[in-house]
């Protein structure tokens, strides 16, 4: 007897692959039937990887053919097992802010290399470029936005937005600020736990009217705890700097902050390491160069990471003293300073591009297992 394939395939239409929900002809694990007379082969692939499953499957085939097209058919069945793709782990959840373009995540692994400082004159050269820009100031327990920006002595207005009330952030050199620092004294310590520290920190995010912004900087704490994710599972970080010292001591914690964002279950784009405190030039000698922390720890650690290098500060007594008194050094015109954060500023934007165009947009990530939390070894 010569058999028909179209009945083979109306027959199999009857089984469903174990694990699945379809039939294996609409499922797409049925991939080739070929009838020579009565005899029948079968291509078939399934996710399932068990023994019982395979010989469940191929079972019901022999069976159901038997049945329902043929008593005498001789059947052969070439299963293949695929294991299903793993998926991406508690990645790309919630939606992004309304009016917020871009949200850049300043970090270091460890505390002094001058994060705040970088972060500061990051923002007012962005705002220099023309773009709308702000910063939230995410160190709970050691904000420095507001010095650095001469707006200690502010506080953020409240606003009617839509019939509810909202902050409306501190504006200073162009740049919209945020920070805990605006709620609390000078010589106040702000001794919180974890949980109320990341409440305080949804409330500076969510009850905040940024309006139109291009790029929302956040000055993270030094480390890689509690605040760091919540305010990925709260905000869509489109990417991360990385902010470290030559000396190996730094880089040693910096190369744990970029794994920290490489994450599985946060991986959030890293856009570059940048390295500070680079080499001192004194003013009299403005050809030399004096390594006084390391040459070149932060550049090659990007090589080794596999990460952009985004170029390099100098140790400047003017960004320092600039920081003190309020005024960004970047700030200032036709100065070593002014043209390395304009480089360096240049290297992130470019860098933002090329994430863009080689990656969807990155939403805020949804951590539900101690997967987020895990040790990662780099």
């Amino acid at each position: 007897m010569k058999i028909d394939k179209k009945e083979v395939l109306k027959a199999l239409e009857n089984i469903t692959v174990p694990g699945e929900g379809e039939n294996m002809i609409e499922s797409g694990a049925v991939t080739n039937v070929q009838v020579f007379g009565d005899e029948v082969e079968v291509d078939l692939t399934i996710k399932n990887p068990s023994l019982q499953a395979r010989k469940k499957t191929e079972v019901e085939i022999l069976k159901i053919i038997h049945e329902k097209v043929y008593t005498k058919a001789k059947i052969k069945v070439n299963l293949k097992v695929e294991a299903a793709t793993k998926p991406k782990v508690n990645e790309i959840k919630g939606k992004p802010i309304p009016g917020i373009q871009s949200i850049i995540a300043v970090a270091s692994g460890k505390g002094g290399v001058g994060k705040s400082t970088v972060t500061a004159n990051l923002a007012v050269t962005l705002a220099k470029m023309g773009f709308n820009v702000g910063v939230l100031d995410t160190d709970i327990y050691g904000p420095s936005m507001p010095i650095m920006f001469d707006v200690a002595l502010e506080k953020p207005l409240s606003i009617n937005v839509d019939g509810k009330n909202k902050m409306k952030p501190v504006e200073n050199y162009g740049v919209k600020l945020l920070s805990i620092g605006f709620f609390t004294q000078p010589n106040q310590a702000v001794i919180w736990r974890g949980p109320m520290a990341s409440k305080a920190l949804n409330q500076m995010i969510f009850d905040a009217h940024w309006g139109e912004l291009d790029f929302l900087l956040l000055d993270l704490p030094p480390g890689t705890g509690d605040i760091h994710l919540s305010i990925m599972q709260s905000l869509p970080v489109t990417g991360a700097v990385v902010v470290s010292t030559p000396q190996e001591i730094a880089l040693a914690d910096a190369r744990k902050g970029v794994a920290m964002f490489q994450q599985e279950a946060i991986n959030v784009p890293v856009l570059g390491i940048i390295e500070n405190m680079a080499y001192f030039t004194p003013e009299e000698l403005p050809e030399n160069k004096y390594h006084i922390f390391g040459k070149d720890g932060a550049k090659h650690l990007a090589e080794d990471l596999k990460v952009p290098f985004l170029g390099e500060v100098p140790l400047v007594q003017s960004i320092r003293e600039a920081g003190d008194v309020g005024r960004p050094a970047a700030l200032q015109t036709a100065t070593t300073t002014e043209v390395a954060f304009e480089e360096l500023t240049k290297n992130v934007v470019q860098e933002l591009v090329n994430r863009n165009t080689a990656l969807p947009p990155t939403e805020a990530i949804k951590i539900t297992t101690m997967a987020g939390c895990a040790a990662v070894k780099k």
